[in-house]
């Protein structure tokens, strides 16, 4: 059966979630990646020359050769739908993306860790602890099957979808790959659910994806730094409603002892949606940055004070002027 999805937009999927964990794949392997884009040879094909080609080259970075291996994988589990939203598909998946590449694919991780994270100044998110790993995935997984989506706005669903994404990587299921298998895992849920998921977000935005995932799961409370998921609620407005919000990660990046930095970044990014949108509403600026209104009217009012925006005929027909 012809696949519905484009060669292109299949490899640069996998391609891009290389660089979730700073993986760089070989020229020789985007070099055939051309040939399979352009209809020369299949995934299957692909695959057999990648593994040809490493078996004859015992120098080869191991990381190099695990980002040819994965991204050829990715492009083959996303491109069919076949998809039971179970545990056991996730710890599939992880099995079928990294058997070979790593000992432990396919098994939940025994052991508890932390990361340091470029994103929180050298700090670490907290992350579930091995000896629940399979109570808490069942949890959440039941929980999300019995949520109900009947009556909810686009807005809604995605802050729902944002929060469900971020607990099921903040698990952390996995000793390596984690965020690799969480991405394929929720692409496939995302077309279970009806949504079409063929752009280009993850293939360029993945690193900006862990980040924002990062800064869904940390809270340093007595510096004013909370868990935050609006940026990963911009990064699936972008995948799910192909909106263009500006995506960079530095404006995720904090520093732990300025303690105005919540806020400031905050302020930067509803400019930047009022540059794109002058007419949108309070309301909806929530609803994009995933804070209340009050938050949203407290920083439009301290940017307007700043003289960085300012209000154009009225309050129901006008619009923002960013200055």
């Amino acid at each position: 059966m012809e696949n519905k999805y484009s060669n292109k937009y299949l490899i640069e999927t996998g391609i891009g979630l290389q660089d979730v964990d700073g993986l760089k794949n070989s020229p020789y392997f985007l070099s055939q990646v051309d040939k399979y884009i352009n209809g020369e040879i299949s995934l299957d094909e692909l695959d057999k020359i990648i593994n040809s080609y490493y078996e004859n080259k015992s120098d080869e970075d191991e990381r190099t050769e695990e980002a040819d291996i994965v991204s050829n994988r990715i492009a083959q589990i996303i491109s069919d739908d076949s998809f039971t939203f179970t545990v056991g598909q996730l710890i599939s998946i992880h099995k079928r993306l990294f058997e070979g590449v790593f000992s432990h694919a396919g098994k939940l991780r025994d052991f508890n860790f932390i990361k340091k994270e470029w994103v929180l100044d050298g700090r670490s998110v907290i992350y579930g602890d091995y000896h629940e790993l399979q109570t808490t995935l069942e949890y959440d997984f039941e929980s999300e099957r019995n949520f109900k989506y009947v009556g909810l706005s686009i807005d809604e669903i995605i802050n729902h979808l944002a929060t469900f994404a971020s607990n099921l990587w903040q698990i952390h299921a996995f000793q390596e790959g984690n965020t690799r298998t969480t991405a394929v895992f929720f692409i496939k849920y995302l077309r279970s659910l009806g949504f079409d998921v063929t752009n280009d977000v993850f293939a360029k935005n993945a690193w900006y994806f862990r980040n924002a995932l990062v800064r869904a799961n940390f809270r340093f409370l007595t510096r004013g730094i909370y868990d935050d998921k609006s940026y990963l609620v911009l990064f699936l407005r972008n995948l799910l409603l192909n909106e263009h919000n500006i995506l960079k990660n530095r404006d995720l990046r904090i520093n732990i002892d300025k303690e105005n930095d919540r806020t400031s970044s905050k302020e930067s990014r509803v400019i930047e949606i009022m540059r794109i949108n002058p007419k949108i509403s309070i309301d909806e600026l929530a609803s994009k940055i995933g804070v209340s209104s009050r938050t949203i009217k407290s920083i439009t009012a301290a940017l307007i004070k700043k003289n960085k925006i300012k209000r154009i005929n009225g309050k129901r027909y006008g619009y923002w002027e960013v200055i």
